[in-house]
C-alpha cells in the first residue's frame, strides 16, 4: 500500500513540473518573436531652401506735404475735396483778397508819385547842369539838385520793393499744389481764418505715385544681413532680392518693390534701426497710413531640410535621433535656422548627407539607442513662411 502511494505522488509530482516547464516555455515564446518597431526615416540630403522673414510696416507716400497758408486771412473758397488726384500747381485754396489788393493798389500809388518825384528831380538838375556848363550858377548849387535826382530815384526804388510785396501776398492768397498728390483731410472750410502759425495745416498733399514701406531689422538681422560686418550695408542693399507687401487683408500687392535704405542709427528704446522699402504706386491703391508687412525672401543654398517633427527640444537646444548601421537610434544635436515655415527645420550644422533620421515617434516609442525597423518617410518640403 504504502509503495503504490509513492507511486501515485511521484506521478502528480511530475506532471506538475510538466505543467510548469509548459507554462515556463509559453512565457519565453513571446519574448524571442519580438520584432523590432517599425518607424518612418529619411536620408538626408543638401539642398536648398526658399523661405521669408516678415516685417510689420507703415505705409507712407514718396512725400507727405502740409499745406500751410503763407498769409493771414479768411478762406473763401476751398476747390478740392478730400481725396481729390490734384496736379502741380493746381489751386486748392483761397483767401479773402479784398486787403491784399487794396495793399497792391497802395503800392501802385506810390511807385506812380515816387516816379513823377523823379521826373521832376531829373529835370531840375538837368537844368542846373546846363546853367552850370555856363558858369551862370556854381557847382553846389548843381549838386544839390543831382542829390535830389538820386533821393527820388531810391524813393522810387523802396516803393517798387513795396508794390512787389503787395502783389506777392496777395499771390498767397491763392494757395496751389506744391506737387502732384492726393489731398488728404481738410480741417477747415469756407469762414475759416487760416494764418501760417495755425497748428493743422490746411491740408496734406501726398504723392503717392510711389509710396515707402518702413519697417525695422534689429541688430542682430543688422549683423546677419552684413556676414558679421564682412560686407557693407550698402553692398548688402544692393544685392537684396525685391521684397513683396502683405496688405492688411492678407493678400499680397501685385507689384514688387526694393530696399533702399537703412538707417544708420539704432533706436536706444527699440534697439532696431529703421529700413525704407520703395514700392511703384500707378494705382494709387496704397495710401499714406497703410499698414501691411513686408516680405523678403531668403534663399539658402547646400543646406538641410528635415520636417519640425523629427526634431526635440531640451534646454533650449534641439536634437534628432539618428540611424547607426545596425539600425540603432542615437541623440544627435544639430544647429537650425531661427526662420521656418511651420513645418520643416533649415539645419545648419550637426547633420551630413547622406545620414538618416528618424522621422516619427520622436519622444513616444523612440527613444536613444533602441533598434528600429526602418520604413520610408516622405522628404519635406521648404515653403514660405507666413
Amino acid at each position: 500500500m504504502k509503495v503504490q502511494m509513492i507511486k501515485t505522488l511521484s506521478l502528480g509530482l511530475s506532471a506538475v513540473c510538466a505543467v510548469a516547464a509548459l507554462g515556463s516555455c509559453g512565457n519565453k515564446q513571446p519574448q524571442a518573436t519580438q520584432q523590432a518597431p517599425q518607424v518612418a526615416v529619411m536620408t538626408v540630403e543638401a539642398g536648398s531652401s526658399d523661405l521669408n522673414s516678415t516685417y510689420p510696416a507703415i505705409i507712407k507716400g514718396k512725400t507727405d506735404i502740409d499745406i500751410r497758408p503763407q498769409v493771414t486771412g479768411f478762406i473763401t473758397k476751398v476747390h478740392v475735396d478730400e481725396g481729390d488726384r490734384v496736379r502741380k500747381g493746381q489751386t486748392l485754396f483761397t483767401l479773402d483778397q479784398v486787403q491784399f489788393q487794396a495793399a497792391v493798389d497802395q503800392a501802385q500809388a506810390a511807385v506812380n508819385s515816387a516816379q513823377a518825384a523823379v521826373n521832376t528831380a531829373s529835370v531840375t538838375e538837368a537844368n542846373k547842369r546846363a546853367l552850370l556848363d555856363k558858369n551862370i550858377i556854381s557847382e553846389t548849387e548843381w549838386q544839390l539838385a543831382a542829390n535830389s535826382l538820386a533821393q527820388a530815384k531810391a524813393a522810387r526804388a523802396q516803393a517798387q520793393a513795396a508794390l512787389t510785396t503787395a502783389r506777392k501776398n496777395l499771390a498767397y492768397t491763392v494757395v496751389t499744389a506744391p506737387s502732384d498728390g492726393v489731398v488728404g483731410n481738410i480741417p477747415n472750410r469756407e469762414g475759416s481764418l487760416a494764418s501760417p502759425s495755425s497748428a493743422q495745416p490746411l491740408t496734406t498733399i501726398s504723392d503717392n505715385s510711389q509710396v515707402y514701406a518702413y519697417f525695422s531689422l534689429n541688430e542682430k538681422d543688422l549683423l546677419e544681413l552684413t556676414d558679421g560686418g564682412t560686407v557693407s550695408i550698402d553692398e548688402r542693399i544692393s544685392q537684396m532680392p525685391a521684397v513683396q507687401l502683405q496688405l492688411a487683408d492678407g493678400t499680397m500687392y501685385p507689384i514688387e518693390g526694393k530696399v533702399s535704405t537703412i538707417s544708420g542709427v539704432i533706436s536706444n528704446s527699440t534697439g532696431a534701426a529703421s529700413v525704407r522699402a520703395l514700392f511703384p504706386n500707378p494705382s494709387g491703391m496704397l495710401r499714406s497710413g497703410n499698414t501691411g508687412n513686408v516680405v523678403i525672401p531668403r534663399h539658402n543654398d547646400n543646406v538641410i531640410v528635415i520636417p519640425q517633427k523629427a526634431s526635440f527640444e531640451i534646454q533650449g537646444l534641439r536634437y534628432v535621433y539618428v540611424l547607426n548601421d545596425s539600425n540603432t537610434t542615437a541623440t544627435r544635436p544639430i544647429q537650425v535656422l531661427d526662420l521656418s515655415n511651420g513645418k520643416d527645420f533649415v539645419v545648419l550644422s550637426g547633420l551630413e548627407p547622406g545620414e538618416r533620421i528618424v522621422t516619427e515617434g520622436v519622444g513616444t516609442i523612440v527613444r536613444d539607442g533602441i533598434t528600429i525597423a526602418p520604413k520610408a518617410a516622405q522628404a519635406p518640403e521648404a515653403t514660405p513662411a507666413q
